[in-house]
């Protein structure tokens, strides 16, 4: 499993309209091939600040939805919202076993 965590600032006017953009995309992305979950948050000291978190099959299926048409929709009509570049991570779980004293 793969999980993907994209950092996005918005310009301050432009909270509203990205909110707006991912509650109308978010069933649709949650239904790609592949995503077994999706979240969005916020940050508490930073509105502006976002965070959406979602959970990948694998990594070659987070690569098809980034190449798909309709992520480039999405993505065209979210990056004129931005504030600064958004930053992304991909990563895995690590299972760390606790000792007993």
């Amino acid at each position: 499993m793969l999980v993907r965590i994209v950092k996005l600032t918005f310009k301050l006017e432009n909270i509203a309209s990205f909110k707006s953009i991912f509650d109308k995309h978010k069933i649709a992305i949650q239904n790609i091939e592949g995503c077994t979950f999706l979240e969005l948050l916020q940050d508490v000291d930073d509105e502006r600040i976002f965070f959406t978190h979602s959970y990948w099959n694998s990594s070659a299926d987070l690569e098809k939805y980034r190449n798909s048409e309709y992520f480039r929709n999405v993505w065209k009509t979210t990056k004129l919202l931005f504030a600064e570049k958004p930053e992304a991570w991909s990563l895995q779980k690590v299972n760390v076993n606790k000792q007993s004293v």
